[in-house]
């Protein structure tokens, strides 16, 4: 295996060989809906709750020992969503709870979280997830504006206020709408993504046919009851709202682009905003102990976060950075991963991400591996679908990704390993590999 770039990787390794074994067993999620759907009367705290509800009560014994629970879009009406979520879910309240926040990575970064937690000794089961409310949206003041009320309301004397009142900030009197855009960037993912698309040379045929495969993979797994014992019904919702039964390469192409004039994204081969929350269990071996025997589990053996600079690479591309890294760390190549979980921002991200993959000078000369690791096994992807055709509340889907692949890969041989990869806004990402 060739040396990584990273100076403590020795270290870390090290780190990790003296923690306790650590395992992730399947969680449940709400249904993923459309944006004024089936769970349009919950914000992120009221679509959390039911979810946290059904994981308590599946415990057969023994407590929770801690929760670290997450969502993107932002509210004024709480500060640690994680904890008012909990109460609100009328769970034991002196179980620590925190918030994480990592866009797209929300909830996988919680796992991640908890895994070093319960690695070091603290504690035997903790849960980990999020929730992403897309139907409410707080609209907000500007920052010149809320300053400018805030002086107004705090000065003493009339005065004092009719000098304040003649400084009013006249172009910034309105109201600010949250956006799916990159804060340094001003552009949303979608950009983001149609130029690395455009520099990977991914064609708008190849994003539909991936699309369709999702959607088809998706449908038949909902045909067969594969989702049943990870939804739980919430408002008389208990199907995912996406997966389309009738959607054709046909349909598909004649869809326009969403993100540019002359753009290869639409809205069927990109994932929608969604309403929807998940978790996932995190345990050691005494953990394990205090779900049903039935439970899936596998083995959470590393991970992997990843970053790149936004002004020179991709937005999304974090992943094609950690997975090989996480592989050769793990003296493998992609034909030893028996599932790929890959989430879908965009059907062209995973084709691009692959694409890198496959690379020998991306690997050599930006992720800095001297490695052969050979072609990536693509008829492994996402088996049940993936974001594409579920859906893909923020908070939420880290969870939803990773209890997808425990339950699909619990049900393989002995020995059967999957990557489950998340891409996020910001030039992040975060990997994990399992095994079974």
């Amino acid at each position: 295996m060739a040396a990584l770039g990273h100076p403590d990787y020795p270290a870390l390794m090290a780190t990790r060989e003296s923690s306790r074994p650590i395992w992730l067993a399947a969680g449940v999620r709400t249904p993923f809906t459309r944006v004024d759907g089936g769970l349009a009367k919950r914000d992120a705290i009221g679509l959390g709750v039911p979810v946290l509800q059904a994981m308590a009560a599946r415990v057969v014994s023994g407590p929770i020992d801690s929760a670290q629970w997450g969502s993107v879009i932002p509210s004024l009406r709480y500060a640690n969503l994680a904890r008012e979520t909990w109460l609100d879910a009328g769970l034991d309240p002196t179980v620590p709870t925190s918030t994480v926040i990592m866009q797209c990575s929300t909830s996988m970064m919680a796992a991640f979280n908890l895994a070093g937690i319960l690695g070091r000794g603290v504690g035997e089961l903790a849960l980990a997830g999020g929730a992403e409310s897309m139907t409410h949206v707080q609209l907000g003041l500007t920052q010149p504006m809320s300053d400018w009320i805030r002086r107004l309301a705090q000065a003493k004397t009339w005065q004092a206020r009719a000098a304040i009142a003649q400084k009013l900030p006249r172009h910034d009197v309105h109201l600010h709408l949250q956006s799916i855009k990159n804060r340094t960037t001003g552009k949303s993912m979608g950009e983001h993504s149609e130029e690395t698309a455009k520099e990977w040379q991914i064609g708008r045929a190849e994003q539909d046919a991936l699309a369709l495969q999702g959607h088809q993979r998706a449908v038949a797994a909902q045909d067969r009851g594969f989702f049943d014992d990870l939804i739980v019904p919430v408002d008389g919702v208990a199907k995912d709202a996406f997966p389309r039964r009738e959607t054709s390469l046909e349909s598909l192409g004649k869809l326009r682009p969403a993100f540019a004039k002359d753009g290869t994204q639409t809205a069927g081969n990109s994932s929608p905003l969604t309403d929807g929350a998940a978790a996932i269990w995190v345990a050691t071996e005494t953990g394990l102990e205090r779900l049903p025997s039935s439970t899936p589990r596998v083995r959470l053996v590393d991970f992997e976060t990843g970053a790149v600079d936004i002004h020179k690479e991709g937005l999304l591309m974090a992943p094609a950075y950690a997975i090989p890294r996480l592989l050769a760390r793990n003296g493998l190549r992609y034909e030893n991963v028996e599932l790929l979980e890959i989430h879908e921002a965009f059907a062209s991200q995973v084709l691009y991400q692959f694409k890198a993959l496959e690379t020998p000078a991306f690997l050599r000369d930006k992720v800095h591996l001297d490695a052969e690791l050979g072609a990536v096994p693509r008829d492994r992807l996402n088996p049940n679908g993936g974001s594409v055709a579920l859906g893909h509340p923020f908070g939420a889907t880290g969870a939803r990704i990773l209890s997808q692949a425990v339950k699909e890969l619990a049900a393989m041989p002995t020995g059967s390993r999957a990557i489950v990869s998340i891409c996020a806004d910001g030039g992040v990402g975060t990997v994990a590999l399992l095994q079974n």
